[in-house]
This record gives C-alpha cells, sequence and structure tokens, in this order.
C-alpha cells in the first residue's frame, strides 16, 4: 500500500509534466521543456502504474503538449534553416 508521501510525490509529478507541457510549446526556446516533460511522463507512468493518480489527466496532456511543442519548434526550425538556403542562395 503506497504511503500518502507516494501519492503526493506521483501527482506532483503529474502536474510538473503539464507544465513543462505547456512551456514546451514556446517555440525552440520550449524544446528543453518538451524533452523535460517526456521524461516525467516516463518516469511517473513507470513508478505510478500500480497507484491511482487523480492528476493523470494531467500527465496524458503534458505529455501530448510536449510532443506538439516539439513539432512545432522542429518545425520552425526547419523553416528557418529553408529560408536561409534561399537567401543565400545555397
Amino acid at each position: 500500500m503506497p504511503t500518502p508521501a507516494d501519492k503526493v510525490r506521483v501527482i506532483e509529478q503529474s502536474l510538473r509534466c503539464f507544465a513543462f507541457g505547456l512551456l514546451g510549446l514556446i517555440p525552440l526556446l520550449g524544446l528543453p521543456f518538451a524533452v523535460l516533460a517526456v521524461f516525467r511522463h516516463l518516469n511517473a507512468r513507470s513508478q505510478g502504474d500500480r497507484e491511482w493518480n487523480p492528476a493523470k489527466l494531467y500527465l496524458v496532456w503534458g505529455f501530448g503538449l510536449a510532443w506538439l511543442g516539439g513539432l512545432i519548434s522542429l518545425g520552425g526550425l526547419a523553416l528557418f534553416v529553408i529560408a536561409l538556403t534561399k537567401l543565400y542562395d545555397f
């Protein structure tokens, strides 16, 4: 049976994942936060699968936002590289 401290830790990890996922939506600057959110998600899932997690929705949304933010950042970087190649005629 998990202790109350373990339950609080799982909930806090879920909320941190969501916060990092939101920060991950910032183009380019949010890429490290998106990576952190993915790692928080994997860590929370591996530790908290056997426990009831009332913040599971935040964990799932944080994971999804992190992936979306990562794709936005990579798309922005690709557009930047394409613009540079057209500007300098590579």
